[in-house]
This record gives structure tokens, sequence and C-alpha cells, in this order.
């Protein structure tokens, strides 16, 4: 591998040339301003990397090519003419004069199908050579193949496509692994529940299948169930689920999350009865007599299922923080996210990752409003055992599609009782979304902000404009996450603040109908996650799932932000639709740049980790309305295959019946954007915590 040494610079502006030959895939040397440049370490591709200065020449520079120097002095010509003749002659020079030692030969050169670099200056290649972890070449497959001697192995893609593996923008990924303890209770085509009948069919499966936990456990969770897609257009009730039994507490989530019904067992478990009165923010929905129904609204619902999952103990936890991961690297994630969590969680997944327990990145965010001396002590650039805690989360407001987003005008036409002008409501006060904005910023910790309405979205603002104003710009890197009702005026705060949108397209597919028809209307809805205005205006932004809200399916977040379209085969917002190259930058290089991984991750270039997803198909030469049929095949982290689809599988999927699953493997998937708020509650409780000490922060 050359390296450029020694260049010693007198000058305030140095530009790097980048090679007119892209196919050598010559990598770019950054851009350094100050007096003198002492040393320059910086990896090339088997080509020169010409370095020139605006108003001058380099005096001299090094490149060590078989432990030999090749020394180049001043040319003394104006810069234009210097970058064009110097990079030939040297180009020229290189490459009749290279013999590569044996430390640079490849271990790994993976070939035989399209390979999507998402490197605008190199977009496609033949091949990749792969060292020690690292890209060390990328290129012509005549060019990578000189770099193959008998100790090289070749990875031969078969015809499929091969990118960089794909960056977790938004999601909870210990959360993921509770999908191995539930049953899959989603309509199509994620599940196949159509009616109370196959929903009580679905939890009698999956009971038998998995009597090992429910032994263990003594619980049995359902994600996913939506009334509006059952044909009796009803909530199940506790008789409901009594009919699968009364013996074991049952809970199943309402695809929204916020919403839960609990059989006669789990209601007795939680002394939930005729004689409680409805908690704060939550109802206890009732039959004639008083008694509940087993319908829980809001924080009855989050009281029952906190209360619950509190059983589970530390040994539950770690099951999920193994098989979470493990479902993210199926769908090609190389770098998860753990969006929302609390010390006492990040201190169990340490010890599962001491234990080599994660095959792939996690970024943690703990929660601002629970322990932010504990975020300011642990927030490292630098991951150990593939683990770092990368700043703070703070979330504003609740759920869109079930109405606790809180707006800046009436929701459109909210199903269940609603006074009239309901908005919605925050979730934090103004004083503390301001005080952990400002906090924020005065230690230079990145922060994620949950924020689906429009008036969150304002406070959101504000608070980013008052900090930027106290404590001036610099590379903080907001991140809006959501942002699903923002306005045109606000995109255009989020641009003028440098505030990265993490936006979640997948509603446009999963409740795209339910919020023209319900929450913003026909007009407004066009505009729910508004990808387009924010390309319009030059902006990066991450595409995610958010999962276990929406399951990790990286070709669903595709499909979704290239297509927009809805269940019902609508498209929501056609002029809010971007190209396929764009859609793969948002769930790639631009969430690593989120992340200030860029220079690691995110695309295929020489001196990057060697972190990939290999595809059924090139993502950019099939139909675009084809794409959620794509499939992953294989998910490689640091030139080791992590996850592998089995002959005949539908690579990466894991819908419809489960099937049996042990407690750290996959399972079947969950939803429900608020089952996050009250997880993690539970989580808590696993481990020890007092919830209540934590709750009124959240």
């Amino acid at each position: 591998m050359a390296t450029i040494k020694a260049c010693k610079v007198h000058t305030a502006d140095i530009h790097a040339v980048r090679s007119e030959a892209p196919q050598y895939g010559v990598a770019a040397l950054r851009s350094f301003n100050g007096e003198v440049v002492q040393h320059v370490h910086w990896h090339t591709l088997g080509c020169y990397l010409c370095i020139f200065i605006r108003q001058g020449a380099c005096r001299a520079t090094g490149v060590n090519v078989s432990r030999e120097f090749i020394l180049f002095e001043r040319l003394g010509m104006q810069h234009n003419s210097f970058r064009l003749a110097a990079t030939a002659a040297i180009l020229g020079l290189f490459w009749t004069s290279q013999s590569v030692n044996a430390q640079e030969m490849a271990e790994t050169i993976y070939l035989g199908g399209p390979i999507l670099t998402i490197n605008d200056d190199l977009p496609r290649a033949e091949a990749v050579a792969v060292k020690d972890g690292k890209i060390v070449a990328v290129g012509s497959l005549s060019d990578i193949m000189a770099l193959k001697d008998e100790k090289t192995e070749t990875f031969d893609l078969d015809g499929r496509a091969m990118l960089p593996g794909f960056v977790d923008s938004h999601g909870h990924v210990v959360l993921g692994g509770l999908q191995a303890l539930s049953a899959n209770l989603l309509a199509a085509p994620d599940g196949e529940v159509t009616d109370i009948a196959s929903l009580q069919d679905t939890l009698r499966s999956w009971m038998a299948d998995n009597t090992d936990i429910v032994d263990k456990v003594q619980l049995i969770v359902g994600f996913g169930y939506d009334q509006s897609q059952l044909t009796e257009l009803r909530h199940p009730t506790r008789e409901d689920l009594d009919a699968v039994s009364t013996d074991v507490p049952i809970i199943i989530v309402h695809q929204s999350g916020h919403f839960g019904v609990a059989n006669s067992k789990a209601l007795e478990l939680t002394n939930v009865d005729a004689d409680m009165q409805n908690p704060a923010g939550g109802i206890i929905r009732r039959q004639a007599d008083g008694a509940p129904n087993g319908v829980l609204e809001e924080n009855a619902f989050f009281m029952v299922l906190t209360g619950l999952l509190g059983g589970l103990g530390e040994e539950g936890l770690r099951a999920f923080a193994d098989a979470g991961p493990k479902l993210w690297a199926r769908f090609g994630y190389t770098t998860a996210q753990e969006g929302r969590t609390a010390p006492p969680i990040v201190e169990v997944m340490k010890r599962v990752a001491s234990e080599g327990g994660f095959d792939i990145d996690i970024v943690v965010y703990p929660d601002m409003l629970v322990d932010r001396d504990y975020i300011a002590e642990n927030v490292s650039d630098d991951y150990v055992n593939r683990m770092r805690v990368g700043g703070a989360k703070l979330t504003i407001d609740g759920s869109p599609q079930g109405f606790t987003a809180w707006r800046d005008r009436p929701y459109y036409d909210p199903v269940g009782e609603y006074e009239p002008g309901y908005v919605g409501y925050p979730a934090a006060t103004n004083e503390q979304v301001i005080d952990a904005i400002d906090w924020a910023f005065e230690n230079d910790i990145q922060i994620l902000t949950h924020s689906n309405g429009e008036a969150a979205s304002d406070l959101l603002i504000a608070a980013v404009d008052a900090a930027t104003t106290k404590y001036g710009p610099a590379d903080r890197r907001p991140v809006l996450i959501h942002g699903q009702f923002l306005r045109e005026d606000q995109v255009d705060s989020l641009q003028r603040l440098s505030v990265f949108p993490s936006l979640f397209p997948m509603h446009t597919f999963y409740w795209g109908d339910w919020h023209r028809e319900h929450t913003v209307g026909p007009v407004n809805a066009e505009n729910i996650s508004p990808t387009g205005w924010v390309r319009e205006r030059g902006m990066m932004f991450g595409s995610h799932h958010d999962a276990p809200v929406a399951f990790p399916d990286s070709m669903r977040v595709l499909d979704a932000t290239v297509t927009r379209r809805t269940r019902s085969g609508d498209i929501l917002g056609p002029s809010q639709r971007v190209d396929v190259m764009t859609a793969l930058k948002s769930m790639t290089i631009w969430p690593a740049w989120q992340h200030y991984e860029a220079d690691m991750k995110g695309s295929i270039e020489v001196g990057k980790l060697a972190d990939f997803v290999i595809l059924s198909d090139d993502p950019t030469a099939v139909d675009p309305e084809t794409l959620d049929t794509l499939t992953v095949s294989t998910t490689i982290k640091e030139d080791v295959v992590i996850y592998e689809a089995e002959t005949g599988q539908k690579d990466g999927a894991l819908r419809g019946q489960p099937n049996r699953v042990e407690l750290a493997s996959g399972g079947a998937p969950m939803d429900g954007h608020e089952f996050l708020h009250i997880t993690e509650m539970g989580m808590l409780k696993m481990v020890g915590v007092n919830v209540h000490q934590t709750q009124h922060n959240h």
C-alpha cells in the first residue's frame, strides 16, 4: 500500500488533485489549512496522489513503492497545467516501475458481479481487494488481480450485486431482540392475521412452537395487530385472549404501539380490576359492569406491559441484546443503532460485547432525560468490542399514526374519542427540551431528537437556534429523528442550523393511507417524510426503519424511499420521491456521516472497512417497482461473513407465520412506536432500576 510521506508545504491552502483516470480508483486527499504541513499519511490505490497548491507547486513528495522513494522536484508550473502534466507523468512512472511487496497482496478479492461503491468518483468497480479487514484496492478486474497471490481467496459474487454494508440511521437494536419472544400478529405482507380467529390461531401456534420460552418466562407477547385490518374492525378483548389461555398471561400490542389487549391472567397479575381508576394519560376500557374488557390505551397499556416485562430479569435482556444484532445482519446492516436506552441497559450491552456477542457495530444513544452525566462519561468515537456510546437521545412527542404526535393544527379525522381541535401533546416540557439541547451543545455531544409533529419540530428548531447562537457554530451534527409532519419552512430551518434529518419514508407504505384519511388529510399527507424537499436543498438525509416500530427490512426501506407506494397501491407524494442511488446513499454514506464514520464506512473506497452487503440483484438495474422483492443473500463485516441466507430461503425474510425460535435467535416481527417507551421501562425493571424514578423524565 503506497503512502504519501513527508510532504512539506508552505501554504495556507492545499488541494488534492484527483486523477483524470478514475478507473484507477485514486483516493482523495483531504484539504489542510495551515502554515506548514509536516507529514501527510494517506492510503492510495496503486497510483500516485498528486498534490498541488492553488498558487504554486509541491516542493517535494515521496511515495513508498517497493521500499523505495520516488521523489518529484518542483515543476514550476501553474497549478492547472501542473495538475494534468504531473498526474500523467506520475501515473506512467508508477505503473511502469511498480513492484508490490508481499505485504501489499490481498487476502480476499471480491469479483464476479456489479459492485456499487456509493462513491461518486468511482460509482462502479469490477473488483475489490481486501487485507486485514480493510479495502486496499477498488477498480478494474485486471488491476485488482495483480494483487492476488497463492494465499489470496476470491469471493465470487456469481452475478449478484455488492454494496457497502447498510448503516442504521435510526433503530433500536436491543429492543429488536424482543422479536425472539413474540408472536407475529401483523397483517399482510408481513404477517397472516386477517380476523380475530386467525389472531387466536397465530397465538396458539406460537405457544405450541415455543413451549420452552412460555414455560421459562411465563408470558406470551404478540405484536402488530391492527383493528383496521381485522374483518371485525374492532380490538380483540380479554375474552378473545382467554380463549387462547387463562393460565398464562397474554399481552398483545397494537401496530401503533399505543394500545394493547390483556387477557384475564395478565390483568390479574398487574392488579387491573373494576376498582382501579384510569391512570394519568391512559384509559382502561370497560364492560357495562365496570370490569376491564382487556383493551388498554396509552399509559394504562404501558403500566400493564411494564409490569409483565419486569419479571424477565437480566437474562432476558441479554437475550434481546444478542438477538437484535443478528436480525439486523440478516438485512445487510453492518452498523446498528440503539436509539434510546438507559445506563443499566448499556452496562448489560457492554457485558454482552465483552463476551464477543456482537457481530456488527452498535452505536448507542442513552436517554438524555435519564442520566446525562453517564452520557458525558461514556461518549466516545472509538468502538470497544464493536460498541460505543455515540451521544444522547431526546424525545419531544409521540406517534403520528397513534395521534400523539404534537401538531400545530388539529388532526384531520382522528379515530377515537378526541375533543374537537385535538392536536396531540408533548412528551417533554419546553424547559426540558431547551435545557437538553443547551447541555448537548455546551458539552459538544451529539444529540438525536425524536420529533414528529409540527409543534414538536418548532420547539426543536427554536432550541437548536438558541444553543447555536449561544455557543457558536461547530460540527455537532444534531439529528432530527422522524420529522413525519415537517413543514417546508421547517426544512429550511434544518438546513440553516445544520440539523441532519433522519427520516422515516417507510411510513408511506405502512401508514400512508391512514395519514391521508385520518391524521393530516389528503393534501398534507403528500408531504410526510419530505425527502424531496430535503434533496431540493442539497441536504443529506438518512432513511430508517425505527425497528421494532417497523420491521428492519432494508429492501422495504429502499422501496418506500424510492416509490412511496402505500398499502393500497397509491403513490403518496410523487414529488417527494428520490432516485435509487439517492435512496442507497441515505442507507449508507449519509448515515455513516451522521455517525461521524464516513471516513471508515458507507462506501467502497480504499482505507475503509470491508463491510459489504450482497443483494440478489443490482437495485439500480431493476424496475423500481420491484425493489421490495430484492433480497439480502450475504452480509460481510470486515471481510468476515456474518450472515448467509439458506438455500431456497427468501433472503433476510422473517415474515409470515413464525417458526420455532430460541431466545438468542431471530423471530417474528413486531411493531409499535410507543412500545419502545414501555419496553425500555420494562428493561429498566429487569436490571433492578426503580421505574418510578425515571418514568417522569420520558
